[in-house]
């Protein structure tokens, strides 16, 4: 080939791609994150859940409803899934450090977006929601909207406006945007409406704080359920042989003036604290409707993936527990799911465990972006365009004994590891400097859901703990020493 000709059929190459690149534009994120949110959604399979946002949004999306937080607890759940990391990688156990006092160059989640040309920006809770840990300015683009709450901007009724918790749960005749999760949703709108203008890809982060208590909501969403339906939990009492540190005493729940600090909580008490979690949980699905609704309708679907997590479980009542802190099912296990406008299997339900660490590589990849940063996350992309793609079936989590919110000058004293497959979940309680083992559990969901027994005793299950624990063994052993 001559050299002109040579020239010649580059300039036709050239030219040819132009058209293609300029067509391509790569996807927008839109990032959800829902405070204290656990599998009481409809589409993850609670029949009692009013939550038609969610399910409409899981029917066009990929549902995991056997996904597990890092740690029950907000800010070392939400670090995690931030920064790709595990709760012993980061070194944050409570709720009072800030994960870069420790990994000052991590790169979290929207800041790898940012670094990759994206607008980064948040509306609502999305890392912790008061304190240094609420915030990271290099995660963002500019300032975060609504990052910070207070205990009075939860409350409507003036009784219950002291500036401290009150009421563990309200009703009130007001509109939806009178309580914080309408306003973040406010802001949302405000905010698509500027990124429709732009031609900037972005990662819009919207965090929404209901169902985490105080359980307030307008009185029309309280309307919707019927009390004596969700009065009783279904296992009231800790599981039969279970170690008593895998329990605890934390009055997230009982500070609330109306909750008794000690003792038993009565039936009619029991009754309006289930109520209001799932009224506030309709009044967030509704407000999460109101985003979803403008992002289609200024048509920015089209080229926006969506990911919606818990950022850890709630316990109401089982196992007599109150709040999250624990390694049972209904402390770790939370709501995920993705949905993307190219995803080529739509509305599946996938059992296999995940983590929500797993939620970075996802997204990233999701979005064509290559991995540059250095995760312990599994991508869970290629089991949107298929269910029956084997991804990993396993998770990994973890919680201090005794509990404390303030692990930034000295380490937990125990652990408790936990690892949950499709079927099992096996716990191993340690002293956590030494690994001195102090406890075990085994549950089997196949016969047990609401485990109300521990196995680890019986001997049938020998193979199964011997299994999970050589799996498990090489997370519970990383114990690091503070900086």
């Amino acid at each position: 080939m001559s050299s002109m000709l040579r020239l010649l059929s580059i300039t036709l190459l050239i030219v040819s791609t132009v058209p293609v690149l300029a067509e391509t534009k790569r996807p927008n994120v839109l990032f959800i994150v829902i405070d204290d949110l656990r599998n009481s959604v409809g589409a993850f399979g609670d029949s009692l859940a009013i939550t038609p946002n969610i399910d409409a949004l899981a029917s066009r999306g990929t549902v995991f409803a056997n996904a597990h937080c890092q740690i029950a607890i907000c800010n070392p759940s939400r670090t995690s899934v931030m920064t790709g990391l595990r709760p012993n990688t980061t070194q944050v156990w409570g709720l009072n450090k800030h994960f870069r006092k420790d990994k000052p160059n991590v790169v979290t989640l929207p800041q790898y977006f940012k670094q990759n040309g994206y607008y980064t920006h948040s509306i609502g809770k999305i890392f912790h929601g008061n304190g240094p840990p609420s915030t990271d300015p290099p995660s963002w683009s500019d300032a975060p909207q609504f990052d910070h709450c207070t205990k009075l901007e939860q409350y409507m009724l003036p009784k219950n406006r002291t500036g401290k918790k009150a009421a563990a749960s309200e009703k009130a005749n007001c509109e939806d945007s009178d309580y914080i999760d309408g306003k973040v949703a406010d802001a949302a709108i405000i905010k698509l409406r500027e990124l429709k203008q732009s031609e900037q890809p972005f990662f819009l982060a919207v965090g929404f704080r209901k169902p985490h208590m105080p359980f307030s909501a307008p009185s029309k969403y309280w309307a919707m359920h019927n009390r004596e339906q969700l009065a009783k939990p279904l296992n009231p009492n800790m599981p039969a042989g279970s170690p008593e540190i895998a329990a605890h005493t934390w009055p997230e729940a009982r500070g609330y003036t109306d909750i008794p600090a000690k003792g038993k909580i009565s039936d009619e008490k029991i009754a309006e604290f289930r109520h209001g979690y799932y009224a506030a949980t309709t009044y967030m699905d509704a407000q999460l409707g109101r985003v979803l609704s403008e992002l289609k309708s200024l048509g920015l679907d089209s080229n926006t993936v969506i990911s919606l997590y818990g950022d850890h479980g709630f316990h109401l009542g089982e196992h007599n527990l109150w709040g999250k802190l624990t390694n049972y099912d209904i402390g770790t296990k939370a709501p995920l799911l993705f949905a993307s406008p190219f995803q080529k299997d739509q509305g599946a339900t996938i059992h296999q465990a995940v983590e929500f660490i797993d939620i970075y590589p996802t997204l990233v990849e999701l979005c064509g972006l290559k991995k540059k940063v250095s995760l312990e996350g599994t991508s869970l992309a290629a089991v949107l365009d298929d269910k029956n793609i084997h991804v990993k079936d396993f998770a990994i989590s973890q919680f201090p004994r005794p509990v404390s919110y303030n692990f930034t000058k000295k380490l937990p004293q125990n652990m408790g590891y936990t690892i949950r497959d499709k079927q099992f979940r096996y716990t191993r309680w340690v002293e956590f400097k030494s690994g001195k083992l102090l406890a075990e559990e085994l549950y089997d969901y196949s016969t047990d859901q609401v485990e109300f027994k521990n196995e680890i005793a019986n001997a049938k299950y020998t193979p199964i703990v011997k299994r999970l624990k050589h799996k498990l063994l090489p997370y519970a052993e990383q114990v690091t020493p503070l900086n």
